[in-house]
């Protein structure tokens, strides 16, 4: 835990005790035997992590989740390529920029705020045309819906699409399994659910996707080429030293021992990405609990598309951005709205990563929100607290 406030934003997030330690200290060489290890290790954990093939290639690279999501967009499409953007938020009118911005021309299947396309909508909207992609941002962090990104992949591979998710606050957070759906490209940043530092983007990208990258037409920029980054990832897999642009080496170290503990975690008879998927579907039933008990109403539709890995809650009325203080006040960071024109209306909670093995910061978090509630003139004393402990067991 930080020496501060309870940071229980949707990135950054709190990190383990554990991932501090591997963190801190003067950085190492890139070359070095500590970081060789470190990077090779964390390259072959993030296959089982992400659910892969042995055969999908991950990419670790100093920089953000917006990067991470250019590098897909400009290994993939061509200028004048029809992509399908399953657009849920802000998020993913980023992704529309980024492919618009490549020349990209870009289709898309919407759905009002809170809400998400049907598979039906994604399905009809593949049928008029040929598209080369389809990208989808998994969990929208603006509005804390979630698609479903099983009947995503398996639309896109019916009709000979690539299939990228945006999984920035959903990777480890929320299920994915790369390889059984066939999916093409998951990316995210490190600052997430895989509870680390802000620094690093992430990702696997199977077979086909490298090998659309080789037909492109179209140069990629240099630091943003998997071809260029590819060797590097190789050599780095056989601990080997290599050299392309130096990487965060204090991060991979960090990454190392965050993926190993990611992969070590239990739930009952669960272990592995079982127990952490099944774990951060408890914390987050925990937390709408909570919410329920006094009062709150999510921006999301309903519960079925609501985010494991936050929770986006309407302001009850009479109460507004003002409450952020007040909880803050009480020893936790929450976020304010994001999503254009609806920021006033709601704030935001994270519950993801090292928080979810926590069950005293879920608690601490809602008794700080409840509290804040309290003095804003609401009568729930008490009640956010019990249903959150209740539910948590």
């Amino acid at each position: 835990m930080s020496d501060g406030p309870l940071l229980m934003i949707p990135g950054p997030i709190e990190i383990s005790p554990g991932v501090r330690a591997a963190y801190q200290g003067p950085p190492p060489s890139h070359v070095s035997p500590q970081i060789l290890e470190a990077f090779g290790s964390s390259l072959e954990q993030m296959r089982r992590v992400w659910c892969a093939p042995q055969d999908s290639q991950p990419f670790i690279v100093a920089g953000s989740g917006t990067m991470a999501m250019e590098m897909a967009v400009t290994n993939l499409v061509d200028p004048g390529q029809s992509v399908l953007v399953v657009n849920t938020g802000y998020f993913s009118d980023r992704m529309t920029m980024m492919l618009r911005a490549r020349g990209a021309e870009v289709s898309q299947v919407r759905a009002e705020p809170g809400r998400v396309p049907t598979s039906q909508d994604v399905e009809q909207a593949l049928a008029l045309g040929s598209f080369a992609a389809v990208f989808a941002t998994h969990v929208d962090t603006s509005t804390g819906v979630r698609v479903d990104p099983k009947s995503i992949c398996l639309a896109a591979n019916d009709h000979g699409a690539l299939s990228v998710f945006d999984g920035v606050c959903a990777t480890v957070g929320e299920r994915f399994e790369m390889e059984a759906w066939g999916a093409d490209v998951y990316l995210t940043s490190s600052q997430k659910a895989i509870g680390l530092p802000c620094g690093l983007a992430l990702m696997v990208v199977s077979r086909q996707a490298m090998h659309a990258r080789g037909q492109l037409k179209t140069s990629v920029p240099l630091c943003l080429d998997w071809h260029q980054w590819l060797p590097i990832m190789e050599a780095y897999q056989d601990r080997r030293p290599s050299y392309f642009s130096t990487p965060a080496t204090n991060l991979v170290a960090a990454l190392d021992v965050g993926l190993k503990e990611i992969l070590g975690q239990r739930l009952g008879q669960y272990r592995a990405m079982e127990a952490c998927f099944r774990n951060h579907e408890r914390v987050a039933g925990a937390m709408r609990s909570a919410w329920e008990s006094m009062g709150l109403s999510l921006f999301p539709f309903s519960e079925s598309i609501a985010a494991n890995t936050l929770s986006a809650v309407l302001y009850p009325e009479g109460i507004g951005p003002e409450l952020l203080g007040r909880i803050k006040a009480r020893g936790v960071v929450v976020a304010g709205g994001l999503y254009p024109g609806r920021k006033g209306d709601y704030f935001r909670v994270g519950h993801m990563g090292y928080a979810t093995t926590q069950d005293d910061m879920i608690v601490r978090t809602v008794q700080a929100i409840e509290s804040a509630l309290v003095e804003s003139g609401l009568p729930v004393s008490g009640l956010g607290v019990a249903a959150c402990r209740e539910a948590l067991g």
